[in-house]
């Protein structure tokens, strides 16, 4: 499916308890429940139907499941008993430990719990089998809409339960998040850190334990106090390690959620304690201190930790440290975005480019602190289509004097000042900077040139930061268009094409579209350097639409010398940027080549021109080139004629009035 553009403009943080409603009838929670609750009927959600295809997408269940509501299962069921825990939460045969670890975070931020899980529902006076949970995407919260019929297999629930068989929440919780996601499948393996930022609207820090500050303890107890989500892991060398259990009890590969730490005093000494969970509820550390491990055991035998600090979108709490927030909402689109990282130097460049100014220095500092965050999008719900995650990362530059998109040649002989750790294929890389105030260009990019997906840029400063995308709202510089004016002499070249033009155009000394067809081809055709297939009439009368000054559908010799000056001019730098020599020009180099003709073109239309144009190689001929400039330019002063004549009407800027009369 072709990814096309979303606008980088910096986007404000939405206003928490505003979450989007997404039920496909429009209606709200509250409607739904409301009308059940009229008609006596139990609501059956269509848009995540109690069968199969709400189960697995690659395979089939192996035993038959059933569907029940909690009122078919046990006879007094709760939606919540005696508050919810993380002993509420049991893995049944899916592989989602990550998600439950997550989820066992979460229970302990009661803030942000109640935020997903709201407290409006259950099953006692207004059940009408309908539930609802919130969960942050990319920017929003949205609210998530479920029926409660859940899978079973004799009678008990398949996947995630509680403890406790009458408690239900955390069932549901699951049931949404895997509607959220396409299918309880597309929950299979995953970063605790990913469930834990739709929990919270958080962003991720990502922690190597052996390479963690020697105040690491007191980075995760400060987490933890501040309301932060905390998970933890163990490295697997391959795919055999994956839920291997060592010799003290822990599992390899396993996501685990951090839930306290303390210190006490032992034969004089003062002890770091850290306390995990294992989601499975069973299987657990055997070494000293049991159900407490000594933190110096704990960074021995785990490898990684991550921490999602919360947001002000996550809660609104006075006391907790406020981050500026912008947020680009942007797309890698094959031929125009998709550029790959700084090792493709050739395509590289052509990726987004942000605009980051910081001009105020922390208090008390030389430098001005952010954290950037790249998400890519969707990755998860897509998997029954066969994408994984890319793995993607950014750089950043310091910004020339000059504005606007950053060129080939700017990347080649200046190296970047900062630059996320690595290229990961995690669903979202982040990092934290301090940089002297100035102007900076963070590119977002995947490793690979020409993979598609759309993504979510966060910056988050500690004083205020202004960012904006260099390919929005460009202006479009559009050479003048030369009057036609008579030669004394005419040179051997206009010598030969009067003759040819004469004896097409007939006495009258005009050619038609039809006859300029003949006439284009005709020479085109010798032009051995382009690879050429044929103008057709649509294109020529296009032409004559530029090129006639008097309005009456044809073109006499001197409006035709005029467009031979331009179309000579189109061709030179058609090929100047045909690198290999091949006849086409790859799609990548258009935006040089079209900025060189006179237009410099914002990211959105010069994807819908490389989806117009380009052919499945992301190359253009010859014939598709010229057939781009020509719509663009005639387009172009269509708009400008009409700004000059109604300034009071125009509503579209130049890109969208483009987009529109080129029908692209």
């Amino acid at each position: 499916m072709p990814y096309l553009h979303r606008s980088l403009r910096p986007q404000p943080q939405p206003v928490p308890r505003d979450a989007r409603t997404i039920h496909s009838s429009g209606q709200s929670f509250e409607q739904l429940r409301q009308g059940c609750l009229q008609s006596g009927t139990l609501f059956e959600d269509a848009d995540f139907p109690a069968s199969n295809v709400s189960l697995f997408y690659s395979e089939r269940p192996q035993v038959p499941f059933v569907w029940k509501r909690p009122g078919e299962i046990v006879e007094n069921p709760e939606f919540i008993l005696g508050g919810a825990t993380r002993t509420d939460i049991c893995q049944g045969e899916l592989g989602d430990c990550w998600l439950l670890a997550a989820i066992a975070s979460l229970t302990l931020n009661q803030k942000a719990l109640a935020r997903v899980v709201p407290q409006d529902q259950g099953f006692g006076s207004g059940y009408a089998g309908i539930f609802h949970f919130q969960f942050w995407q990319h920017s929003e919260w949205l609210d998530v809409v479920i029926d409660d019929r859940l899978p079973t297999f004799k009678d008990r629930l398949v996947f995630l339960h509680s403890a406790d068989h009458n408690e239900f929440w955390s069932a549901l919780l699951e049931k949404a998040y895997a509607k959220l996601n396409g299918s309880y499948e597309a929950l299979k393996g995953g970063s605790a850190i990913e469930a834990m930022e739709d929990f919270t609207g958080g962003v991720a820090e990502h922690f190597q334990i052996r390479e963690a500050p020697e105040d690491f303890f007191e980075i995760l107890e400060k987490a933890l106090k501040r309301g932060s989500l905390l998970g933890c892991s163990i490295d697997t060398l391959n795919a055999s390690e994956s839920e291997a259990r060592t010799s003290l009890g822990l599992i390899k590969g396993h996501a685990y959620t951090v839930t306290g730490l303390d210190q006490v005093n032992f034969h004089g000494q003062r002890i770091k304690l850290i306390r995990v969970r294992n989601p499975w509820g069973q299987v657990e550390w055997n070494g000293p201190w049991s159900d407490r491990m000594a933190f110096k055991d704990f960074k021995i035998h785990f490898d990684k930790v991550e921490i999602c600090n919360l947001t002000p979108d996550a809660l609104e709490d006075s006391a907790l440290h406020r981050w500026e927030v912008t947020i680009h909402q942007g797309s890698w689109v094959r031929g125009s975005t998709a550029g790959g990282c700084r090792n493709f130097l050739d395509t590289f460049w052509t990726n987004p480019q942000i605009k980051l100014s910081l001009t105020e220095r922390d208090e008390g500092q030389e430098g001005c602190t952010f954290l950037a965050a790249l998400m890519q999008k969707d990755r998860r719900r897509l998997k029954r289509f066969g994408a994984n995650m890319l793995t993607i990362g950014y750089a950043i530059y310091q910004c020339p004097d000059k504005d606007g998109h950053l060129s080939r040649d700017f990347f080649k002989y200046h190296a970047s000042l900062a630059r996320s750790k690595t290229f990961i294929n995690l669903r979202e890389v982040s990092e934290r900077f301090q940089l002297p105030p100035g102007d900076y260009i963070l590119i977002p990019s995947t490793f690979e040139p020409h993979q598609e997906a759309d993504f979510c840029l966060r910056i988050f400063s500690e004083k205020r930061a202004v960012t904006r995308d260099l390919d929005e709202n460009i202006d479009i510089d559009l050479p003048e268009l030369p009057k036609p004016t008579p030669q004394e002499e005419e040179t051997e070249e206009e010598q030969q094409f009067r003759a040819l033009f004469r004896r097409v155009a007939g006495e009258d000394m005009e050619v038609s579209a039809e006859e300029l067809e003949y006439v284009l081809n005709a020479v085109l055709q010798k032009k051995t350097a382009l690879k050429f297939k044929r103008l057709s009439l649509l294109s020529c009368r296009n032409i004559i639409s530029l090129m006639d000054t008097s309005g009456n559908g044809k073109l006499e010799f001197e409006e035709f010398r005029v467009f031979w000056d331009k179309l000579k001019h189109w061709m030179d730098l058609f090929l100047q940027f045909d690198v290999d020599k091949s006849g086409t020009m790859s799609s990548y180099e258009l935006r040089t080549a079209l900025k060189a003709a006179g237009f410099q073109l914002g990211g959105h239309l010069l994807q819908l021109i490389v989806l117009r144009y380009a052919d499945e190689d992301l190359q253009l001929d010859f014939d598709d080139y010229l057939n781009c400039l020509v719509r663009l330019e005639n387009a172009s002063r269509v708009f400008q004629s009409l700004s000059v004549k109604n300034k009071d009407f125009i509503h579209l800027n130049i890109n969208e009035f483009i987009s529109l009369t080129m029908n692209i």
